[in-house]
């Protein structure tokens, strides 16, 4: 049997001012072709199918018929379960309705013998899919509970639900199906690169009450397709194989430079799986620059890549902004970076408002103001009726 692994598209996701919804139906066209060509006969998607719990309409629109593409005429199963962007009661109600297209939607953690446990006819056999959709911190221990035991249940809640997941399945499979855990959790140890810059997993369900231990990764499963980390990699410590297959897009500028992915599985009952990355061309790249105005502007690869600039300067530089607007087409974020001195905060008392202005003034941006600006801002307080001593 041959499954392909996808994750976290987080659809509907705009990068500043820029919609980027012709680059999402761009990259999923991408993962159908793959589908087809390497002739798979199960996806799995292992959620955050979109980028918050009430997704706008257009957003619907390229999930749902990337999905529906990628079930191959309703021939191949898709399977997608709820991760922590998604609503999960959003993903149960919609749930009957995409059935008949042979997509599975899984929104709620369920007991294993009630929806948590799926048994899917595929071309090549039978397959076991365990579902193990986001858990919240909050469905994991009681509020009375001391503090410190909070993180510790989480981490035992997560074991205990694969694990129940994990026998359940293996008496459905048997000899005879293949059996795969679909989760999304962060696993401890797992490598978050940044380059400094935001990235686009919400860093509430980043940190240490929401990590795992490789212990939540029973040793049942032939593959297990785990979501929420944007950055692609193998599980760090999982007994069998396991990968985050990472974001469909470079999402943020954290995540700018990683090359994208799907990753295909190929196994047998009772065997374990085999798996390779193949890449993802699709979606406009990120870049940060930095350097100089005539450095920058004579660089190629910042002319069609959502661009992230810092600009160095000898200090502020009002025009700015406008300036990079209009020379680069996909301008995100720009700055100016410039030698910067300490102000003197303390002992402002008694001082004037022009005084105080510029005070401000060599705070916030870090040189002296022009006495032409300081004229100006007294002038401005004169004209409004205030008195400049």
């Amino acid at each position: 049997m041959r499954a392909l692994h996808t994750s976290d598209w987080h659809v509907g996701k705009r990068i500043g001012r820029y919609d980027r919804s012709d680059e999402y139906r761009a990259v999923i066209a991408e993962v159908t072709a793959i589908a087809a060509a390497e002739q798979v006969d199960i996806v799995l998607h292992s959620g955050d199918l979109f980028d918050r719990p009430v997704p706008p309409i257009e957003a619907m629109d390229v999930a749902f018929s990337g999905l529906v593409e990628l079930t191959d005429g309703g021939r191949r199963p898709v399977v997608v379960i709820a991760g922590n962007h998604d609503s999960a009661g959003f993903f149960e109600a919609l749930a009957p309705f995409l059935r008949g297209q042979n997509i599975h939607l899984v929104g709620e953690i369920k007991r294993p013998d009630a929806g948590g446990v799926l048994e899917i006819d595929t071309p090549a056999g039978p397959a076991v899919v365990s579902c193990f959709p986001f858990l919240r911190e909050g469905r994991a221990f009681h509020v009375w509970d001391a503090v410190e035991e909070h993180y510790k249940l989480y981490a035992d809640r997560l074991r205990a639900i694969s694990e129940a997941y994990s026998a359940y399945a293996g008496e459905l499979a048997g000899t005879d199906a293949v059996q795969f855990l679909v989760a999304h959790f962060l696993v401890g140890g797992v490598k978050v690169h940044g380059h400094g810059a935001p990235r686009g997993e919400r860093s509430l369900h980043m940190g240490e009450a929401y990590a795992a231990t490789s212990e939540a990764i029973p040793p049942g499963p032939q593959y297990v397709a785990l979501g929420h980390i944007h950055a692609p990699q193998p599980v760090p410590g999982a007994k069998v194989p396991a990968e985050y297959a990472g974001s469909l897009l470079e999402l943020d500028f954290g995540e700018a430079g990683e090359q994208k992915r799907v990753v295909v599985v190929d196994v047998a009952p009772g065997l374990p799986a085999s798996v390779r990355s193949v890449p993802l061309s699709a979606g406009r790249r990120l870049v940060r620059a930095h350097g100089e105005w005539s450095e920058l502007i004579g660089r190629d690869d910042v002319r069609e890549s959502y661009l992230d600039l810092t600009v160095e300067t000898a200090g502020p530089d009002p025009g700015l902004v406008d300036r990079a607007r209009n020379e680069f087409d996909f301008l995100v974020n720009v700055r100016a970076e410039y030698p910067r001195v300490e102000a003197d905060s303390a002992a402002r008392s008694g001082k004037t408002l022009d005084e105080l202005y510029a005070a401000y003034y060599l705070e916030s941006e870090g040189v002296p103001a022009a006495d032409e600006l300081v004229a100006a801002f007294r002038e401005v307080m004169e004209e409004a009726g205030y008195a400049s001593g």
